[in-house]
């Protein structure tokens, strides 16, 4: 307070606070704050499901099977966007997968995040042939595809929701691996770091609580690019029938079950993949704000 009104008294404004001067470096992105947006759009979309979608997403209406959107020539206002094969509503069932999606990319990201962490500051911080057994691990898992080796994850464990979102989850791994590993080298020889080393702190305490903290950064703007990476993987396994099984709302699914009627009814293609879309650059946009509001190099 006193120095407030130092400041204050000779004319000069405060410095803003730390989460003040993040918020104002992430605004200078337009596209960020329109993933922002999007996104928080979307949580929305996801808690509210059962009170937002018109219809329940499992519904058969058997008179109304592949009714065009209501804007066009045969369509009803009941089904705003149409209904699929078996007489589903569209709508319903897009805005409850936008919670299946957003769930799957929450675990997946969560259970890579957590483990990816502790395996690369492991690695940074021990050094040695503990190193060298994780990283080259990391390397044969990244010179694999990333779809081929989801597919074998869930081949092994078998077709179902839990078992995608753990092989999501393990295609994930190597990149916070690589990048938590590359963030403790860099910390680890700051004098900080020494000092807690000196004042009788042991390993666990100098890597969680004195190295750790000062990683975050590049950590979190991954985990959130991470989403898009989950939310298409899911999708594609889906497609593939090797992720959520029917009649569950999901995207992919959504798309594999409907792939035979794309030139009738173009419409229970199109809406699906247009959610794909728009929730994948929304969470693009928002990890490249991210990255230029926490990296002091890039901030404009």
């Amino acid at each position: 307070m006193p120095e407030i009104a130092f400041t204050a008294a000779l004319g000069e404004t405060p410095a803003p606070g730390p989460l003040r001067e993040f918020w104002n470096a992430y605004a200078q992105s337009r596209g960020a704050l329109i993933g922002l947006a999007l996104i928080v759009l979307l949580i929305l979309l996801a808690i509210f499901a059962d009170v937002v979608s018109p219809h329940p997403p499992n519904e058969q209406y058997r008179e109304f099977t592949l009714t065009p959107p209501a804007w066009d020539a045969g369509g009803n206002t009941r089904f705003l966007l149409g209904t699929d094969p078996v007489g589903r509503d569209m709508l319903s069932r897009l805005i409850h997968g936008t919670r299946l999606s957003l769930l799957i990319g929450l675990i997946s990201v969560a259970i890579s995040l957590s483990a990816g962490t502790i395996l690369g500051m492991i690695a940074g911080y021990v050094r040695g042939l503990t190193e060298t057994v994780i990283m080259r691990l990391m390397d044969v898992m990244l010179s694999l595809p990333s779809l081929l080796l989801a597919i074998a994850v869930v081949a092994i464990l078998g077709p179902g929701l839990i078992n995608a979102m753990y092989a999501i989850a393990i295609v994930l791994l190597p990149h916070y691996v690589r990048l938590a590993r590359a963030a403790v080298i860099a910390e680890a020889g700051r004098e900080y770091v020494a000092s807690s080393r000196i004042a009788g702190a042991g390993p666990l305490r100098l890597m969680f609580n004195t190295i750790l903290p000062n990683c975050t950064a590049p950590l979190i703007v991954q985990a959130t690019l991470g989403f898009s990476s989950a939310i298409l993987d899911a999708a594609a396994l889906g497609f593939l029938g090797l992720g959520a099984q029917p009649p569950t709302p999901e995207w992919g699914s959504m798309l594999a079950g409907a792939l035979e009627f794309i030139q009738r009814a173009s419409w229970v293609v199109t809406f699906p993949g247009l959610a794909i879309l728009i929730t994948v650059l929304a969470f693009n946009l928002m990890g490249d704000g991210l990255r230029d509001a926490l990296d002091p190099k890039l901030k404009r």
